[in-house]
């Protein structure tokens, strides 16, 4: 057949004749379809098959079928044309994983590795029947303390220590004490209990009783108060505060701001330290004169009237008195800096032993008075008494030593004193009827003079 325009209405089908035959057809042109027996369609056994475009002329006429059914739409097809009519879609072409992402991966995974396994390890820990136990030193327990120890010497003296919460017309305020006997004698600092109204005493057990005022003496700073009814009384053993030296450990009990049985500890700083304390009154009558025990055992207030206890548990001072630290405002309680100083116990044994027998304590004096305006070296005797009398008593301890008016005490028993207060201290330090060395200087002469103490009442 010639190849010419074909005129008949257009094929609805192309199909790729069968057979290998290759005569008489043009390159890149497929072979005519045999004659099948008169089938008018495509057949259902053999499937069209994509065949990719190539660029060859539009096949001859001659090879179209004769007739199409009806049901056929009538799309022209062309299996060598550009692009077939159907496309298979395949999706997107797929892309490899970043780095970033195993990265994020591999750290939700861990994450939620470790918070899964740390959960299981509460768990099975919470239902394991094993006792968790931390590791301990081993050995019995052993309570018991040196005699000598810190802690020895506290179990020993705590139990005749007790607090005193004083109630006044001015106020109310917290104290020490410690027993002296077995009658339920208590001693203490006499500004603890001052112009007190009710006294209360709690023991370490933590019993509390009602206490009367014995007696009480300004000049010393001490006093006695007394509990009825206790049972069971632990008085302290007295020690000797002669035998105390510098660097001797000490113990001190008290109720520092209301913190009772407060253990503190150190050593003796100093002896014969001249203190004064109290004055309020403004006339001096109430000022107290204490040759103390200085140490740096912290003492604060409400330790006032407690214990110092020597390494054998024996009472060597009765604190009394601290140094604080410079302040402005001076109705502020300082705390410790480590001064401290006690009543030495030989002269708080003698005070207290006048009040449980009288209600008062007796002074040593030596007769004269002194002018406590003197800026010079030592303690000048005045021009003139109280009320314009003599200032050396006829017939007292001074005057039949030999004492003069301007006379100017320097030494006492070989030890030097600045003042009219380290004189008084001084001499307190001693009994009524001790004899005392006095060096004296009148008209630039040094002299020394023999003075038996005479006796006065305190306050």
């Amino acid at each position: 057949m010639a190849d010419k325009q074909q005129t008949d209405p257009a094929p609805q089908w192309w199909s790729r004749p069968e057979g290998t035959a290759e005569a008489g057809r043009r390159d890149g042109v497929p072979a005519p379809r045999p004659d099948t027996g008169g089938a008018d369609h495509v057949q259902d056994s053999a499937p069209i098959q994509d065949v990719p475009p190539q660029d060859v002329p539009a096949p001859g006429v001659s090879d179209l079928t004769p007739d199409v059914p009806a049901a056929v739409p009538a799309v022209r097809y062309d299996p060598w044309g550009a692009e077939p009519l159907q496309v298979v879609d395949r999706g997107r072409t797929p892309r490899g994983i970043g780095l970033w992402q195993v990265v994020a991966l591999s750290l939700g995974t861990a994450l939620l590795a470790g918070g899964i396994g740390g959960y299981l390890g509460v768990l099975a820990e919470r239902r394991s029947s094993t006792r968790l136990e931390l590791p301990q030193a081993a050995g019995a327990a052993d309570r018991g303390r040196a005699p000598d120890s810190v802690a020895g010497i506290a179990a020993t003296a705590l139990p005749g220590v007790v607090t005193l919460h004083v109630r006044g017309t001015k106020g109310s305020g917290t104290g020490t004490g410690f027993v002296l006997d077995q009658q339920g004698h208590i001693l203490t600092n006499s500004h603890v209990v001052a112009d007190s109204q009710e006294i209360t005493v709690t023991f370490s057990t933590g019993e509390s009783v009602t206490a009367q005022l014995v007696g009480r003496d300004s000049g010393y700073d001490l006093a006695v108060v007394k509990v009825s009814g206790v049972r069971g009384l632990h008085p302290l053993s007295l020690g000797n505060s002669e035998n105390v030296q510098v660097g001797d450990p000490v113990v001190a009990i008290g109720a520092p701001f209301d913190l009772s049985n407060t253990v503190t500890a150190g050593i003796i700083s100093a002896t014969g330290r001249p203190v004064t304390a109290g004055g309020d009154k403004g006339d001096g009558s109430d000022i107290s004169y204490v040759d103390a025990l200085q140490t740096d055992a912290p003492i604060n207030p409400g330790n006032s009237g407690g214990p110092l206890l020597d390494a054998k548990a024996h009472v060597v001072g009765i604190n009394s008195a601290i140094r604080g630290a410079d302040k402005e405002d001076a109705t502020r309680q300082g705390g410790s800096i480590g001064l401290g100083f006690a009543i030495p116990v030989n002269q708080g044994k003698r005070v207290a032993e006048e009040l449980i027998r009288t209600g008062r304590a007796t002074h040593p004096v030596i007769g004269v008075t002194l002018d406590m305006d003197y800026a010079g070296d030592g303690a000048r005797v005045g021009d003139k008494g109280e009320d314009g009398k003599p200032s050396v008593v006829a017939g007292g301890p001074g005057a039949r030593a030999g004492i003069r008016a301007g006379d100017v005490i320097t030494k006492v028993d070989g030890q030097r004193v600045r003042g009219g207060d380290e004189l008084i201290i001084k001499i307190r330090a001693h009994r009524p009827g001790d004899t005392l060395t006095l060096t004296v200087l009148r008209g630039g002469r040094e002299s020394t003079l023999k003075v038996v103490l005479g006796s006065a009442n305190g306050s």
